[in-house]
């Protein structure tokens, strides 16, 4: 008897060439119609699924199950991003400036394989199967906002997951964590207003730089002396703009940065402790401010019981020598979007390997992926299709 390890394999040519013709057309956030209606093409060539597009740049397929069960929603994102590629292969981005640097072409051609395996055995399909490729993670306010806020893609969905590919865990490990899994992504931007002068001259000037040099400093007691020591927070000023020469002081300095916490409630009070430094600072050097506070995705907080089952899956999917508890990361994602409406939970496999050169960073110019990683996402969300379940509440004590 065939098994899904077997017909995972038997994909395997498959899943390379749709994961390659994506990565060689990369397309960034809101602008995946070459994207979309690729992947709308490939899905309509496999029986008894329902195409749709819930927006212009994502694709919904749905499979009807033979038994009773469930609504999933498993979810690949589809975007890429501003990077020029600088791998040398031959299916490299062929849009300059425009690379799959995260690995999302990965994830497509992942649920493709997923699609086509749970389309060829419907009858063992618990429930019913969204599968949803899903524009602009990337970019906020991200492309799961929505779909969960404008389209009808969440209503009656019991339970959801997904998959990131990760270049920094060995090819074929899966990992997954119950609890807060990845950070809110937030954003701060500054406008120091100062007063220009002569270089020569600093005591005639109000110096932006130094006003701004002092800010970044004391940002960094905002998370040694104001966040308890076992609370996650992260404030990094990431750029800092100012001046024209040598000799001028000038009028303004521009600073952007990113906050980042698992936590809900420090989230909340995160931008009442930043501006609290932002105002003494510059107060203190007679100095003015504007201060932009973004609130970025959710922090991706996994459901317990789902993250228990998923690793249940993987454990008998993959073996134990091929699993590990995920290690929580302030990275963001906006899948959290998903979970404000359903129960879920996102998990990783690894795709790095020396033999693949797949090691390089996320969002790096020479990230690529081991492809025999693809394999294995197909393996764990078609068994995830098969086994999660929702737990019966009348059953609990």
């Amino acid at each position: 008897m065939t098994t899904i390890q077997d017909r995972a394999q038997e994909l395997r040519e498959q899943l390379v060439a749709w994961r390659r013709h994506l990565h060689q057309h990369p397309e960034v956030g809101f602008h995946e119609h070459e994207t979309a209606a690729y992947i709308e093409a490939e899905l309509k060539k496999i029986p008894g699924l329902t195409v749709t597009r819930p927006t212009a740049t994502s694709v919904l397929a749905v499979l009807k199950g033979g038994k009773p069960g469930r609504t999933l929603l498993l979810r690949a994102d589809i975007d890429a991003l501003p990077i020029h590629e600088e791998n040398t292969f031959d299916f490299a981005s062929q849009n300059p400036g425009v690379m799959h640097a995260c690995g999302h072409d990965g994830h497509t051609a992942i649920l493709l394989g997923t699609a086509r395996l749970l389309a060829e055995n419907p009858g063992e399909v618990p429930g019913e199967v969204r599968m949803i490729f899903q524009h602009a993670e990337e970019i906020g306010p991200g492309g799961a906002e929505e779909l969960v806020m404008e389209t009808s893609l969440m209503d009656g969905v019991d339970v959801v997951t997904g998959l990131h590919l990760n270049s920094q865990l060995p090819a074929g490990m899966v990992a997954v964590k119950p609890g807060a899994f990845m950070a809110s992504p937030d954003m701060i931007e500054l406008t120091i207003k100062g007063r220009g002068g002569h270089g020569a001259h600093p005591e005639e000037a109000i110096d932006p730089i130094a006003v701004g040099a002092q800010v970044v400093t004391n940002l960094q007691h905002v998370v040694s002396r104001h966040v308890g020591a076992q609370d996650a927070l992260v404030v990094s000023v990431t750029y800092f703009r100012s001046g024209t020469t040598h000799n001028v002081i000038p009028d303004t300095a521009e600073l952007m940065g990113t906050v980042r916490t698992f936590d809900p409630e420090l989230r909340r009070r995160a931008p009442q402790l930043i501006e609290r430094v932002v105002k003494g600072v510059c107060e203190a050097h007679g100095a003015e401010y504007d201060l932009r506070y973004d609130f970025g995705y959710r922090p991706l907080i996994n459901t317990d019981w789902v993250a228990a089952q998923l690793k249940e899956i993987a454990l008998e999917t993959v073996g134990p020598e091929h699993f590990q508890d995920a290690k929580p990361t302030m990275g963001g994602e906006d899948f959290s979007a998903y979970l404000e409406k359903a129960p879920g939970a996102y998990f990783n496999v690894g795709s790095g390997s020396d033999a693949a050169d797949s090691r390089w960073p996320h969002h790096h110019p020479r990230f690529t992926l081991d492809e025999l990683s693809l394999e294995t996402g197909v393996r764990m969300l078609h068994a995830a299709a098969l086994r999660l379940t929702v737990p019966d509440p009348t059953s609990a004590g």
